[in-house]
């Protein structure tokens, strides 16, 4: 059982604590409820160019080597990370250097000055990583996936924006962005580690005295429309071509997504699955080939991602979709249907030693759910998941209507591709 302490501040702010004894760190997490599905067209990447901007100076540490300094000082880790659904700020350091790493981390929360000098030489930064991104053939797939299920609508778009976007960018946009989204009820504040619960809540409340209030902003719901099976390329010449093959599936609000967690467990979840099995290990056709999915709270989807040869790629796309069709008709074995669940409970023990996955973990289910859902509470749902389930997602997830795929290489016609895409 893992303890914790969940309390709403009078300002809306909801605060989760996990005293971890036998730590010696502590990982302080702010995490927001916004991301590029927040976003229009017109600021695109205004997200993801925020939190880049947050460490770059506030009232009390005027510079952005103030900041890195102090936290890297203490020898804390720290880092902040954008998604499509939600934004975090964290920091890791010694139990005992708890307070400063608070006191930083909610000092760039909330008063980060976005200098415009900053902003302009930053903007260039961002750009970097977005070309970083492009020469990337796997980020270009995925991205390319997502595109082709969600098109023109901000499901679609990529989390860092288009690059003439970027330039665009005013500092009137992100300040905009920050006041009307940084808010009191869009905030979650996870501490987990070698802490005291009661004496972490008075020094946040503190903290969060003045934090800015205001209606929750809303995100444009997404629109999910396709008969036939999509193939979409992207012309690359590269030594390799890497793909992602997925299908439509399910919402965090969907509990079936746990027995398709099973199920890409079993198809691509490690070196003793089915495609490594078949794809790498038996015929040589990629380095890396794995499952897993992806899920959101309106929408979700199943993936397999592969690097491969660029001579026998259709080949691998056809072992693929064989693999596919024969769980789709036969389903899957008691035995690996027993391996993935203590695949599960292994890396679910694993993974609670360490104070930053749990306060992220406590974090997102809040934000998302309004309530605490612990790693082994979704275990505990693992568990309970049958052959029958697996049977059942399959043959309603693995359907032609569902079906995408992505392609980066030096490929221009879709045709071959599709020809492979029957159910």
């Amino acid at each position: 059982m893992l303890n914790y302490q969940f309390q709403t501040l009078d300002s809306g702010l909801r605060l989760v604590t996990i005293p971890m004894e036998a730590t010696k760190a502590a990982t302080v997490l702010v995490l927001v409820g916004t991301g590029s599905k927040y976003e229009t067209k017109e600021t695109n990447g205004v997200s993801h160019f925020l939190e880049h901007m947050m460490f770059k100076g506030t009232t009390k540490r005027p510079g952005y080597l103030d900041i890195s300094r102090e936290l890297e000082s203490l020898g804390a880790q720290f880092n902040a990370f954008t998604s499509k659904e939600y934004t975090g700020y964290y920091a890791k350091a010694s139990a005992d250097k708890v307070d400063v790493i608070m006191d930083v981390i909610f000092d760039i929360y909330q008063n980060s000055k976005l200098d415009e000098a900053a902003i302009q030489t930053e903007r260039h930064v961002v750009v970097e990583e977005i070309n970083m991104t492009n020469d990337d053939p796997p980020q270009i797939a995925g991205n390319l996936f997502e595109k082709t299920l969600y098109s023109d609508q901000p499901a679609g778009w990529t989390i860092a924006g288009p690059k003439e976007t970027v330039l665009n960018l005013k500092r009137e946009n992100l300040v905009d962005y920050f006041n009307t989204h940084y808010t009191a009820q869009n905030t979650i504040v996870a501490i987990a580690g070698n802490i005291d619960p009661e004496k972490i809540r008075d020094k946040v409340s503190a903290h969060f005295s003045q934090i800015r209030l205001g209606a929750l902003a809303a995100k444009a719901p997404v629109i999910e429309n396709q008969a036939v099976p999509q193939v979409a390329l992207h012309y690359k010449e590269t030594d390799q071509t890497n793909f992602v093959l997925g299908f439509r599936a399910y919402s965090m609000k969907d509990d079936k997504r746990y027995a398709l967690g099973g199920l890409a467990s079993i198809l691509g979840g490690g070196m003793s699955s089915r495609l490594v099995d078949e794809v790498r290990e038996k015929r040589g056709l990629a380095y890396y080939i794995s499952a897993g999915q992806q899920i959101y709270t309106d929408t979700g989807y199943i993936e397999i991602s592969a690097g491969v040869n660029n001579e026998k790629v259709l080949e691998a796309v056809g072992v693929v979709m064989a693999e596919i069709q024969k769980v789709r008709k036969e389903g899957v074995t008691p035995l690996e249907l027993r391996q993935a669940i203590d695949k599960a409970i292994g890396r679910t023990a694993l993974a609670l030693e360490h104070s930053d996955y749990i306060a992220e973990s406590l974090a997102e289910s809040i934000l998302f759910q309004n309530q605490v859902l612990t790693p082994l509470d979704r275990l505990d749902k693992i568990k309970k998941v049958t052959l029958a389930d697996i049977q059942g997602v399959a043959a309603e997830i693995f359907e032609a209507k569902r079906l995408n795929l992505a392609i980066v290489g030096p490929f221009k016609d879709p045709e071959p591709f599709r020809k492979l895409l029957t159910l």
